[in-house]
């Protein structure tokens, strides 16, 4: 098997998770051999490239419409168990609307944080190279996750979490938060406050739909030749073919 082919496609998917990698790599034809394509390596990463870049063009854009987060069930932001009992508790009391803001906000932020900083996940996809991809390839099946994790997640966290902070003022959700958080505290018989990072949770809520929406892109790149829309995502795909 030629590796080169097998480290390149390896490095596409690492967006998709390791068992889609591995059937990947299962089905790349064992009689390839050196050259036989006739593409450089120069090729394949531009082909790489551009199947990222259409990932982030054709589906994380569509993540800072109004509704990006908010009606796609792939990406929603639901809540975290801690505020789970908060809503539970502000709608037995009445107070439904307040806690559907809350919800509603939460996802408001994402999708404002999301257009401002697209640029960050354009630069960090760039970054994978050969060797990441060598490494996914050899690993285990947790391989793909943890180069995730270790290459981009914290690059990605400690640029994006700023703009949530930011989005979350700006939508007005911190002040929503503060009043639900103030109410669900003084309500009567409730064990215990609570007092959620907001920007934490939904900087990673966020990025995980981010990388979300990159895989359906790359899963149509697969799966489907009519989602090669250029020269250089037919003759590298083609490949897996």
């Amino acid at each position: 098997m030629n590796k080169l082919y097998v480290l390149a496609l390896a490095s596409v998917f690492t967006f998709t998770g390791c068992n889609e990698l591995q059937n990947v790599v299962n089905q790349l034809p064992d009689i390839l051999n050196e050259g036989s394509t006739g593409l450089s390596n120069d090729y394949i990463g531009a082909g790489l490239r551009e199947a990222l870049d259409k990932g982030i063009s054709e589906q994380v854009t569509k993540l800072t419409a109004t509704d990006g987060f908010l009606k796609n069930s792939l990406v929603k932001i639901l809540l975290p168990e801690e505020l789970q009992k908060v809503d539970t508790t502000l709608r037995k009391v009445g107070l439904s609307s307040l806690a559907d803001e809350g919800l509603k906000v939460l996802n408001r932020a994402a999708e404002d944080a999301v257009g401002e900083a697209t640029p960050i996940f354009v630069n960090a996809v760039k970054g994978i190279t050969f060797a990441d991809a060598k490494e996914i390839l050899l690993g285990d099946n947790g391989a793909a996750t943890s180069y995730l994790n270790t290459k981009t997640n914290t690059e990605l966290y400690s640029k994006f979490s700023p703009v949530i902070s930011n989005s979350l003022e700006k939508v007005g959700a911190t002040k929503i938060w503060s009043t639900i958080i103030t109410k669900y505290n003084a309500i009567p018989l409730v064990s215990n406050t609570v007092n959620p990072d907001l920007t934490d949770y939904v900087t990673q809520q966020s990025l995980k739909g981010v990388y979300t929406m990159i895989g359906v892109e790359e899963e149509k790149i697969r799966t489907q030749v009519s989602s090669r829309t250029s020269d250089v995502l037919r003759k590298v795909f083609a490949l897996q073919d």
